[in-house]
C-alpha cells in the first residue's frame, strides 16, 4: 500500500480539501498509474452533495481520468510501464453476469465497480462493502487490467481526459441507435455532454441542430460544427419544425417537458435521454401517434469506450476545456452550477502533487 495524496469531501456538506488515500500495489492482472489529468463531470457535484442518495464518504471523485502507467503486475503482457491510458466511469463487473459475459459491463447485473463512490470486488465477483472506491482527483490509481483504456498517440492527454465519460456517453447512443451520415438530429443542450454529442454527430456525417433554452450559445453551437441553432424558449419553434428529427439526443439535466422535444421527431423518430433530471410526464400520445421512442444510455462498455477513442482520434475530436490546478475545484464546481464553463473542467493533477510536496 502507498499514501496517495487527493482531494476529498468528509460529508455531503464539506467543500473538497486535502486528503490522503491509500493505493494498493498491483495485484498480478493490475496497473498502477501515475493520473496526469482528471476531468470534472456534473455528476461529481450530484455525488459530493448526496443528491442521488447513497453516497459514501469520505468522497474522492472523479471517472474522466488519464495517466501513464508507472508499474505493472507479474502476470500482465497488455500494458507495459509508460503508456499511456485512460479510465473511465468504472473499474470492475462481476463478469459473469449476461451483460458482463455480452461485453456490456456498465450494465452488471450486480452493479458495476464505480471509478469512485463504490465498492470494489471480491474474489467472486460480488461487492466488497468494505472497500470503497476512490477516483481521479488523486495522483495515481490502481486499477485490473481489463478495465484500463489505450489513449491514442497524438491525443491531447489534457483534452482526452473528458471522452472517458462525456465522450462515451454521447457516443454510445448515437452509435447504438445506428445515427448514420445524412441523418438529421438534434442535441438538446450545450454544455458538458452537448458539445461532445455535436463534435462526435458531426463527424458521423450526421446534419446537426443544437436545441438549447441560451441565444448566447448559438455562435458556439457553430464553431463546435453545428449545421442549426434553434432558441427553445420560443414556442412557436416546436411548431415550426414538428417532425423534422431522425433522432434526438437530449443532455438536460434540469427538469424539462419531454412531450414537446418528442413532437420534433419523425415517424419512427428516437429520442434518447443521457441527462438525469427531476422526474416529468410523458404522454402517451406523444409516442403512439408517429410511432416514436423514448429510450435512455448509460455511458458504455470497455469494448465501446476503447471504440469511441479511436474515433476521436481519427476524425480529431476532443473536449473543449478549461485546465485548472486543484485547489480552484470548490471554485469550479460553483461556476458549474451556473453554467459558466466552456465546456469542461480538467484538472492538471501535477498541481496536487506540488500541493502535496
Amino acid at each position: 500500500m502507498s499514501k496517495t495524496p487527493a482531494y476529498a469531501a468528509a460529508s455531503a456538506q464539506s467543500p473538497l480539501a486535502p486528503f490522503s488515500i491509500e493505493r494498493r500495489e498491483p495485484g498480478a492482472h493490475e496497473v498502477l498509474i501515475d493520473i496526469r489529468y482528471c476531468g470534472v463531470c456534473h455528476s461529481d457535484i450530484h455525488q459530493v452533495r448526496d443528491e442521488w442518495g447513497g453516497s459514501v464518504f469520505p468522497m474522492v471523485p472523479g471517472h474522466e481520468i488519464v495517466g501513464v502507467v508507472s508499474r505493472v503486475g507479474s502476470a500482465i503482457s497488455k500494458w507495459k510501464i509508460g503508456d499511456v491510458v485512460g479510465v473511465g466511469c468504472f473499474v470492475d463487473s462481476c463478469r459473469h453476469c449476461e451483460a458482463c459475459k455480452e461485453g456490456e459491463e456498465q450494465f452488471c447485473a450486480q452493479g458495476m465497480s464505480a471509478t469512485y463512490n463504490g465498492y470494489e470486488r471480491k474474489p467472486d465477483g460480488s461487492l466488497d462493502t468494505m472497500r470503497p472506491t476512490y477516483g481521479g482527483y488523486s495522483s495515481r490509481i490502481t486499477v485490473d487490467e481489463n478495465y484500463v483504456l489505450r489513449i491514442p498517440t497524438g491525443m491531447p492527454l489534457d483534452r482526452a481526459a473528458p471522452l472517458l465519460c462525456a465522450g462515451i456517453t454521447t457516443y454510445s447512443p448515437l452509435r447504438h441507435f445506428g445515427v448514420k451520415a445524412g441523418d438529421k438530429i438534434a442535441v438538446v443542450g450545450l454544455g458538458g455532454l452537448g458539445h461532445m454529442a455535436v463534435k462526435i454527430a458531426k463527424a458521423m456525417g450526421a446534419h446537426v441542430a443544437v436545441l438549447s433554452h441560451s441565444a448566447g450559445k448559438r455562435d458556439d453551437a457553430l464553431r463546435l460544427g453545428a449545421d442549426d441553432f434553434l432558441v427553445t424558449h420560443d414556442a412557436d419553434v416546436f411548431k415550426q419544425h414538428a417532425g423534422r428529427f431522425d433522432f434526438i439526443l437530449d443532455t438536460i439535466s434540469a427538469q424539462h417537458d419531454y412531450n414537446a422535444y418528442l413532437g420534433l421527431l419523425r415517424r419512427d423518430g428516437t429520442m434518447v435521454l443521457v441527462g438525469v433530471p427531476d422526474p416529468a410526464p410523458v404522454h402517451a400520445f406523444s409516442l403512439i401517434v408517429g410511432r416514436k421512442r423514448l429510450a435512455g444510455s448509460l455511458i458504455g462498455s470497455i469494448r465501446e469506450t476503447q471504440e469511441m477513442l479511436d474515433f476521436c482520434a481519427a476524425h480529431g475530436v476532443a473536449s473543449d476545456i478549461e485546465l485548472i490546478p486543484i485547489e480552484q475545484i470548490n471554485a469550479a464546481y460553483a461556476r458549474m452550477l451556473k453554467g459558466d464553463v466552456r465546456y469542461r473542467f480538467v484538472i492538471d493533477i501535477a498541481s496536487l502533487d506540488k500541493a502535496a510536496a
